[in-house]
């Protein structure tokens, strides 16, 4: 199978007739010094001589016309602001842009695969960005699947399975007293004589805070704090619905918080956001705060599915695809993501058993 991966690409440069720094290994470069306080540890860590490693610092700080390390005496080195600061915007940008890139890259495989007309067309998995989801693309193309996949919010991916557009719509549910309100959202495109719902995991949600939580921010009742800046998901996301009934369920008023319409597309995005100090807290899924060092306060547990036609369970598009989900090998894999559950990977359910009748 086919596999294309796209990235993004740093160039520096002072003029247009200069060449410019391709700086997508400086970026590497300088996000693993902190590790060691080496940058010789750090160059050998992204196969790079020593040399080769300080010209490329040397040649950035000469066009940026600041300096990125500070060498310390007998303690390492260790990165300026301005270096901090260019590591957190290639996370944030890389934390964006993943999920657009998969999506392209996922699509440019289809168009090319069916150049060969005696392939089956693979399967189309639209969904919101998630963990699980992307480890599961990842093991798809481990097995030598392939796998058209789209990132959209929940209500776009149910619409779009609805619709007939995909085969698969992955979708998020709370757990608890927000339940029946946000499965209500799901249910005018779900039909169970027609879908059923496959199980992908269950989450654990909640608020993402600056490591050491220096703001003593407890609840989500803190967003009311004038003084603190919020980072939400746009409308349509699932962690954004939930978002708005729990700011209901407490009398808060979305429009009193300060950064309510700034949003981020993905949980990544918004750890990344929270972790460059751009905001004080947001909201999302206990694996982003772990991944990107944040002090995570939880708030409650959701499940995630994967909404699937009944007629393509048993085809040939879907079997290889469900085969892996329910492997052990893959739900030990979802076990290993912060905050993920997967007792209960790969089990087919009923629509009405989770979204009422």
């Amino acid at each position: 199978m086919l596999q294309i991966r796209l990235q993004p690409q740093w160039q520096f440069r002072d003029n247009d007739d200069a060449p410019p720094l391709d700086a997508s290994r400086l970026m590497g470069l300088l996000a693993t010094i902190p590790l060691s306080g080496s940058i010789a540890q750090a160059a050998r860590d992204n196969d790079l001589s020593y040399r080769h490693a300080w010209g490329l610092i040397s040649q950035a700080e000469r066009l940026l016309g600041r300096p990125l390390l500070v060498r310390g005496r007998g303690r390492g080195s260790r990165l300026t602001e301005a270096g901090e600061q260019l590591v957190w915007s290639d996370a944030r940008i890389a934390a964006r842009l993943q999920p657009l890139m998969a999506s392209l890259a996922s699509e440019l495989a289809g168009e090319l695969g069916r150049l060969a007309p005696e392939a089956l067309p693979p399967a189309r998995l639209h969904a919101s960005h998630g963990f699980a989801v992307a480890a599961l693309h990842e093991e798809l193309q481990a097995h030598g699947l392939a796998v058209d996949i789209r990132y959209r919010n929940s209500l776009e991916a149910v619409a779009a399975l609805s619709g007939g557009d995909c085969e698969l719509a992955g979708f998020h549910v709370p757990l608890g007293r927000f339940e029946r309100a946000a499965a209500a959202h799901y249910r005018p495109w779900l039909r169970p004589s027609e879908h059923a719902l496959v199980q992908l995991a269950v989450r654990t949600q909640g608020l993402f805070v600056a490591r050491g939580n220096p703001k003593g921010i407890r609840g989500l009742d803190d967003l009311a704090r004038p003084e603190l800046r919020f980072v939400n998901r746009p409308a349509g996301s699932g962690t954004r619905m939930l978002t708005d009934l729990m700011l209901a369920q407490q009398g808060l008023d979305a429009n009193a918080i300060t950064g309510y319409r700034a949003t981020e597309l993905t949980h990544a995005a918004v750890a990344a956001f929270v972790a460059s100090g751009m905001a004080d807290v947001g909201l999302g899924v206990q694996t982003a705060a772990d991944r990107f060092g944040l002090h995570f306060i939880p708030l409650l547990k959701e499940r995630y599915f994967f909404a699937v036609h009944r007629r393509h369970l048993e085809g040939p598009r879907l079997q290889p695809l469900l085969h892996v989900l329910q492997a052990p090998a893959f739900r030990a894999r979802v076990a290993g993501l912060k905050g993920y559950d997967a007792s209960q990977t790969g089990r087919v359910l009923e629509v009405d058993d989770v979204l009422g009748a």
